[in-house]
């Protein structure tokens, strides 16, 4: 298992509540010169070439699987040997569904990662955008349940 550090919190930056899917993610990653390893693709989600976060959550709340946690990710230029990735459907107002699945998501990975740090794109150093649209720190201080030693 790879060492993971950070589980960063990213949004698709695309019009909040379009019905957007994974698969619209992997042809926009390849349109900007993203691929996935080829050893990789072979062995786990082969339809997607180009996808570069490990999990994309649709406006319904499906959790679409894309890179496999072992292989690393494209999401956060100089932080994805050690880090995964995972994508909200829109730019800054996400359904409720999306929460759910959110809040899942992250027990999910802090029980895998327990010492990972959660955060947004934007509490990356130099990162100059507002992805994922929210204060990532504030939004796990308002879940108690979701154990975590640190979030940004």
């Amino acid at each position: 298992m790879r060492r993971v550090n950070r589980i960063i919190i990213h949004c698709s930056a695309s019009p909040n509540g379009r019905a957007d899917t994974i698969n619209d993610i992997d042809r926009w990653h390849k349109e900007r010169g993203f691929l996935r390893a080829l050893t990789f693709r072979q062995q786990y989600r082969p339809e997607l070439t180009s996808v570069g976060y490990h999990s994309v959550i649709h406006c319904d709340g499906t959790i679409a699987l894309g890179r496999h946690t072992d292989e690393v990710g494209a999401h956060t230029a100089g932080y994805n040997h050690d880090s995964i990735g995972v994508c909200l459907i829109g730019t800054d107002v996400f359904t409720s569904a999306q929460i759910e699945a959110l809040d899942i998501y992250i027990q999910t990975a802090l029980s895998m990662y327990p010492n990972a740090t959660v955060m947004g794109h934007r509490d990356i150093p130099g990162v100059k955008k507002t992805c994922p649209g929210f204060e990532v720190a504030k939004w796990m201080e308002a879940r108690p349940w979701i154990e975590s030693s640190s979030a940004t």
